[in-house]
């Protein structure tokens, strides 16, 4: 397998559980600013979408998404109990969370680092934030985990 990443982009998590389950993979730095690899190759034309992560497996077959991409790998070594089995409802509620930090919580946070954006901007997504953190802090006044336990 290879996992085509950015340094502080959206392919850290598939990252992580790569390294956690112990798959053997080849890491490949995409420079998210120019769309090139580091051998100068437009990384546009392997993954159109432009974005990382990117993880293409041995067949040939590509990957994107950090949700899908995760939950396929925790499939690959179920016995890692690192998701839940698939078709089960708490699988779903994993997807839930999954889709809610990609979604809600870490493409919130783009425009607070973008210089371009004016402060209204990043003071309307600071608000949106708040708001996002306030919902995962009353799931946790209840529960340990953002999964049910059990």
């Amino acid at each position: 397998m290879k996992l085509y990443f950015s340094p502080g982009a959206c392919s850290l998590s598939p990252h992580i559980v790569l390294r956690e389950l112990g798959l053997p993979f080849d890491l490949v730095k995409v420079n998210l600013g120019t769309k090139q690899l580091s051998d100068g190759s437009d990384f546009c034309a392997i993954n159109p979408k432009g974005y990382v992560p990117l993880l293409i497996l041995d067949d040939g077959t590509k990957l994107t998404e950090g949700p899908a991409i995760v939950q396929y790998l925790a499939d690959l070594k179920p016995e890692s109990d690192l998701a839940p089995a698939n078709g089960t409802l708490p699988r779903y509620q994993l997807q839930s969370w999954l889709n809610f930090i990609s979604t809600e919580l870490h493409k919130q946070f783009s425009p607070l680092f973008n210089p371009t954006f004016p402060d209204t901007v990043k003071d309307f997504q600071k608000k949106r934030l708040a708001l996002r953190f306030d919902q995962l802090n009353d799931t946790l006044k209840t529960q340990e985990y953002l999964m049910p336990s059990g």
